[in-house]
């Protein structure tokens, strides 16, 4: 078993200040044995401080870490990076320039004679789709062929778990999604834990099996992405994992009443009171139909795939946004019907 327990890690760099707030906070999060897992939040709110204190480049102030049952870290205790069996992937691959790429895969294969470790390099380059590069240098390889040397060479040693530090930063949008895939493909082969750790939101809900978002240093939801999308722990949460329509609601027998109508809630919802709705835009819908709910469309934002069209709602003080497929031809100005599907989720 490999499975991820990180418990109570607190980490803070100010030196005892009383002014200085902790990078990590008591953070709790646990990834199953060969699951893959995303560490989503906004710059600084200690994803990368988690990695290293995982990969062991950083110690903990307090809390434990382990893998498998096995102690990585904990008060007293503090494995050495090369005893983890955790492997990095980093950013932009970070491939020894004056390496082969059969030599920077075998980089960490110690104990193994020639034919072995020959063997295990061409099995790692073939598990990356990259059979037969053995002998190029890395500036004869592309930026997304990089990556996948760097994902090889992490693989080679069979560690417990793999860290990959924002690893598709530096790729154009048209190679990423490719990339991606054949990353978490890999690792679904070699049944490696993984942690990725990110702040781009589509990355992080396409790739991972699990969700953890962070903010101020805790762990504020872990779920699976379609959980963390579509019920999200509070709006904040919401707002940061996508588009979101907030809206002031009132909630009673199922339901809620607002300025879109009366909309049904999911099944955690509270009996009654009131609070604030949640739909993500692609559940409301324009119509020609006369409904109860009319406004204006004032922008439209065309996206290629789909476009998102803002509406001034009658008698709602704030705008509110409509996720529609391609090109509506809606224009500024026009009148509009505004109907909602699917269930809305309310928060205190």
């Amino acid at each position: 078993m490999t499975d991820l327990q990180i418990a109570g890690v607190s980490k803070a760099y100010g030196r005892g200040r009383p002014d200085e707030a902790p990078v990590l906070d008591g953070l709790d999060l646990t990834v199953p044995s060969g699951a893959f897992a995303a560490v989503l939040g906004p710059s600084g709110c200690g994803k990368t401080t988690l990695l290293r204190i995982i990969a062991g480049f950083l110690r903990a102030d307090a809390g434990t870490v382990t893998v498998g049952g096995r102690t990585l870290a904990a008060p007293g205790t503090h494995l050495p990076p090369e005893s983890r069996r955790v492997g990095i992937v980093p950013q932009e691959g970070a491939l020894f320039p004056h390496l082969s790429v059969a030599r920077n895969t075998a980089f960490g294969l110690s104990g193994l004679d020639r034919a072995a470790r020959r063997r295990r390099t061409e099995e790692m380059l073939e598990l990356v789709g990259l059979g037969g590069y053995g002998d190029r240098m890395p500036h004869e390889l592309s930026g997304g062929q990089q990556q996948r040397i760097a994902l090889a060479r992490a693989l080679a040693p069979e560690p417990a778990v793999v860290l990959l530090d924002e690893p598709f930063n530096a790729l154009d949008s048209a190679l990423r999604a490719g990339v991606r895939a054949d990353v978490r493909a890999a690792l679904r082969a070699t049944g490696a834990t993984a942690l990725l750790v990110t702040h781009d939101q589509q990355e992080a809900l396409s790739t991972a099996d699990l969700v953890a978002v962070v903010r101020d240093g805790k762990v504020a939801q872990c779920d699976t992405p379609q959980e963390v999308y579509r019920h999200p722990a509070d709006p904040w949460v919401a707002r940061f994992v996508g588009d979101v329509v907030l809206l002031p609601g009132s909630a009673d027998d199922g339901t809620a009443t607002t300025a879109l109508g009366r909309l049904p809630l999911g099944p955690a919802a509270r009996d009654a009171g009131d609070g604030t709705v949640l739909l993500r835009p692609e559940q409301l819908q324009l119509t020609d139909a006369a409904t109860a709910v009319q406004g204006t469309v004032t922008e439209v934002s065309f996206y290629g795939h789909d476009a998102m069209v803002t509406v001034d709602v009658d008698g709602l003080a704030t705008p509110v946004e409509i996720r529609v497929a391609g090109f509506t031809g809606v224009r500024p100005g026009q009148r509009t019907g505004i109907r909602v599907t699917g269930e809305a989720t309310l928060h205190s």
